[in-house]
C-alpha cells in the first residue's frame, strides 16, 4: 500500500499575526539610559561616542536627541534638557521627539552615567542585529531572485555585505581613547624619562635644554 502524503496544515490566523507583530531587535530602555546619562553628565561623551552613532538608535526621536546631544558637546557647550530642547526646537523638531517633558523624563529616568558605557553597548548591539536581519533578507531576495548574475557574484556581495557588518562591530571592541587617558599616558612618560636619566630628546627641541630632556 502506499504511502498518503498529507499537505502540510495552513498557518494559523494566530502564526500570521505574529509575524505581522515580529519587531526588528531594540532595546529603548538601554536607548533612554543612554541620553539620559548624557544629559546629566557630559563628561561621559568619552564612554559612548565611541560605541555609538546615531543611526544605532532604533526610535527616530532618539536618534534627533542624541545628534543634538553631539552637537552640542562637539561645539564645547553644555548639553543639558534645556539646551538641547532648544537645539531641537530651532531646527524644527522638538515637538516630534517628545518635547520639553520627554527630555525631562529622559534625564530623570537614571540616577547616574556609570553604566553608561553598558548601555551604548546594548544599543550598538541590537543595530548590528538590525543589519544582519536586513542583509539576510536582501541576501536571500538575490538568491531567489538572482537576475542574470553568477553564483559566484551573489556569494561575493553576500560576503561583502556580512563583513561590512562585521567591520562596524568591531568599532565598540577599539574605540578612541579619552583625553583623560592620553593624558594619563604623556604623565607617566614623562615621569619614565625624568626617572631615567634620558637625555635625548624624542620630539622637538624647544631650546629649553631641561624641557627637551623630558620631551
Amino acid at each position: 500500500m502506499s504511502a498518503v502524503f498529507r499537505s502540510p496544515q495552513p498557518a494559523s490566523p494566530a502564526d500570521d499575526e505574529v509575524a505581522r507583530l515580529r519587531v526588528p531587535p531594540h532595546s529603548v530602555e538601554a536607548e533612554q539610559s543612554v541620553l539620559g546619562g548624557l544629559l546629566i553628565d557630559n563628561m561621559a561623551w568619552d564612554r559612548a561616542g565611541d560605541q555609538v552613532t546615531e543611526s544605532d538608535f532604533y526610535r527616530y526621536e532618539h536618534r534627533e536627541i542624541f545628534t543634538a546631544i553631539a552637537t552640542i558637546i562637539n561645539a564645547s557647550r553644555p548639553a543639558d534638557v534645556i539646551t538641547v530642547f532648544e537645539h531641537l526646537q530651532s531646527a524644527g523638531k522638538a515637538e516630534a521627539c517628545g518635547g520639553l517633558s520627554y527630555l525631562n523624563a529622559l534625564a530623570q529616568s537614571v540616577p547616574s552615567a556609570a553604566n553608561l558605557r553598558r548601555y551604548a553597548e546594548i544599543v550598538r548591539e541590537r543595530a548590528i542585529l538590525r543589519k544582519l536581519i536586513s542583509a539576510s533578507d536582501e541576501i536571500a531576495t538575490n538568491a531567489f531572485n538572482p537576475q542574470g548574475r553568477q553564483v559566484s557574484q551573489i556569494l561575493d556581495e553576500a560576503e561583502g555585505r556580512i563583513f561590512k557588518i562585521g567591520e562596524e562591530g568591531s568599532r565598540n571592541k577599539q574605540g578612541f581613547i579619552g583625553i583623560d587617558k592620553l593624558t594619563m599616558q604623556l604623565i607617566d612618560r614623562v615621569t619614565e624619562l625624568a626617572e631615567n636619566g634620558a637625555e635625548d630628546v624624542t620630539g622637538v627641541r624647544t631650546g629649553f635644554y631641561d624641557l627637551d630632556r623630558l620631551t
